[in-house]
């Protein structure tokens, strides 16, 4: 019998342009298709609950999917480099694909395993499936990574566009696996990715379509609904205006090369709508960008890029940190996000960036506590895309927002959730506030919070801080942190 070959999924949980299996397809060998998940790998961040949620749907979709092309999904669980060796002697594979992964922890051991595999005669073969561009490819005139994005966006936007989506197999050649390595085998039950009691994402399943399928119908949805007015509605929280495709991005159910090349054509039939197309896309780079950042960046999520920041005393006001998180800051706009993000696993992108400058700003806590309560609770929780925003707001990253753009979380909400809608779904205990004080209720008569059945302090909070103290507050910290040395 032809020795096998071995196709490792990892964040890449689809078979539509996916190079590294279309490659082992064209080997014309048996295929074994596997995923490991590695919870004690040193330095690679696991997963939070919200993403650990996905990640059960992911798997289980692709599993369905194999199944389809005559193959299945083994799931092992345990030390990568244990397993992989194991798999490769057990199966007496003549070959390895996998599709090239960006945290630091991931290359190491990617690239220990494609030392030790070749060693034993194994052919190793890894491919950009998760990217436009390779992190190395889009470099300024003096050769080095850009350290502002939008020359990075118009380099790549000169490169032209992306190559064609690779076609799903039809079938895969199976292949056996062996008894010797059934009993390392797990099943994605027994991975207890899901929460059980208490199941806060039993609201979930109504909201989002996990898998591959999920992924294309959420790109058809939006070229039909929001594509045309992009460039404008993506900024409103209270419509259906973006696209929703991060968490399919995240774990791979849907490539930015389909993603692409979908949307380009798309805009034709909708009558050439160019400056949306442009936006768009140019949110898809920015993730190119991030990507970028965190492969010469590994430390992103830890480390403030501009040193100064080590210096800042950041507050350690728990009450307050616990405040942003339960969404019950006084703030409409902020209290709105927090709490659309614990109901959906989601936050629309204008938002996240208000709450998160009103974590740094107004209340002066270190972005890392935001960062790592996003990391939790998104369902999109992306290693790059992640810290690189919250270092952008707080003013410490590369092409970071300047320290003195503090969000003002009402004039915010008047502007970009001018009836209220966003903030009557989320905070419905103040929605029967007129338009004139959904953002303020604070300034409300008292007649008008009554008859609106408001009662501030109890039935909902008022503001833990001042907006204009706590402005000032900021400016005057950040920028010590601005002339030190």
């Amino acid at each position: 019998m032809a020795r096998p070959v071995l196709m490792w999924f990892r964040d890449d949980y689809r078979i539509s342009d996916n190079p590294a299996l279309h490659e082992a397809v064209k080997s014309g060998a048996p295929i074994l298709c596997f995923v490991v998940l590695d919870q004690e790998l040193p330095g690679l961040r696991q997963p939070g609950g919200a993403a650990r949620w996905w990640l059960h749907g992911s798997l289980q979709s692709l599993g369905h999917s194999l199944e389809g092309l005559d193959s299945r999904l083994a799931l092992f669980h345990g030390s990568t480099e244990e397993i992989v060796e194991r798999i490769v002697i057990a199966t007496d594979a003549s070959a390895i694909f996998w599709n090239r992964r960006y945290q630091e922890a991931e290359i190491a051991i990617d690239s220990a395993l494609k030392t030790r595999l070749t060693n034993r005669g194994v052919d190793v073969r890894s491919f950009n499936g998760k990217l436009l561009n390779e992190p190395w490819e889009i470099a300024n005139k003096s050769g080095k990574p850009f350290q502002i994005y939008t020359p990075y966006f118009r380099a790549v936007m000169t490169r032209g566009g992306p190559q064609t989506p690779l076609p799903a197999p039809s079938k895969l050649k199976a292949g056996h696996w062996p008894d010797s390595l059934h009993g390392a085998e797990v099943t994605l039950a027994s991975l207890h990715l899901e929460p059980l009691e208490p199941n806060w994402a039993k609201g979930f399943p109504a909201i989002w379509k996990r898998g591959e399928a999920g992924a294309q119908d959420s790109l058809a949805a939006f070229i039909d609904r929001a594509l045309h007015g992009y460039a404008e509605n993506r900024e409103r929280p209270g419509i259906e205006g973006t696209s929703r495709l991060s968490p399919h991005l995240r774990f791979g159910e849907i490539s930015p090369r389909q993603i692409w090349h979908t949307v380009t054509s798309a805009s034709a039939a909708l009558g050439g709508v160019t400056g949306d197309v442009e936006k768009f896309l140019s949110e898809v780079i920015w993730r190119e960008f991030c990507y970028q950042q965190l492969f010469y960046n590994p430390d992103l999520a830890t480390r403030s890029h501009d040193s100064r920041f080590a210096q800042f005393h950041w507050s350690t006001n728990a009450a307050n940190l616990e405040a942003w998180q339960r969404g019950t800051t006084g703030y409409p706009i902020v209290d709105a996000g927090m709490r659309q993000l614990w109901q959906t696993g989601w936050m629309h992108n204008r938002v996240r960036m208000i709450v998160a400058s009103f974590l740094v700003k107004h209340l002066l806590l270190d972005w890392r506590d935001g960062e790592a309560w996003f990391w939790d609770t998104l369902v999109d929780a992306d290693p790059a895309n992640n810290p690189f925003g919250w270092q952008w707001v707080a003013g410490c990253g590369l092409d970071a927002a300047p320290y003195y753009r503090i969000f003002n979380p009402v004039t915010q909400g008047e502007k970009f959730d001018e009836t209220g809608d966003y903030v009557r779904a989320f905070v419905p205990e103040i929605g029967r506030l007129p338009n004139a004080f959904i953002h303020k209720p604070w300034e409300a008569s008292p007649e008008i919070l009554d008859k609106a059945g408001v009662r501030l302090g109890v039935t909902y909070p008022k503001p833990i801080v001042d907006h204009a103290a706590a402005r000032e507050r900021a400016l005057h910290a950040f920028q010590e942190v601005r002339h030190a040395k």
